[in-house]
């Protein structure tokens, strides 16, 4: 029993490392985009260290297999990813209506798409720079 409360303890105190490491990348990164890299990552390796250190916690207590943390870990393993690219792009779409230089929309996207067909090879050289 001992032993299972320090690997619990230990999966904690990583995770809190972890989180303190991600609170770093939002002071020390100078950019939104850089910025967000950091929590997005890191988010889900203390998440996935909090649901280990539960199920293992849980599943000694009750004597048997206590695997009803995983839907918390499978909920917030598919909302982090999707929540970090909805922000990128709002940011992406912020920082084009307003004229920040950014990097131009990749190749074969919606507007050219949305105009039927390939983008002209005025459009070409303008993404690659020409």
């Amino acid at each position: 029993m001992i032993l299972v409360e320090a690997v619990v303890a230990l999966l904690l105190v990583f995770s809190g490392i972890v989180v303190l490491s991600s609170a770093l990348g939002l002071l020390r990164l100078p950019d939104f985009f850089m910025r967000m890299h950091a929590p997005a990552l890191l988010y889900t390796t203390g998440t996935w260290s909090v649901t280990l250190a539960s199920i293992l916690h849980f599943s000694v207590a009750a004597g048997s297999l206590a695997l009803h943390v995983w839907l918390i870990i499978v909920v917030l393993s598919i909302t982090a990813p999707v929540t970090t690219l909805l922000l990128a792009r709002a940011a992406l779409f912020r920082g084009r209506q307003s004229g920040d230089r950014l990097p131009a929309p990749l190749l074969g996207g919606a507007a050219e798409a949305a105009e039927g067909g390939e983008p002209s090879p005025a459009r070409i050289a303008d993404i690659r720079g020409d």
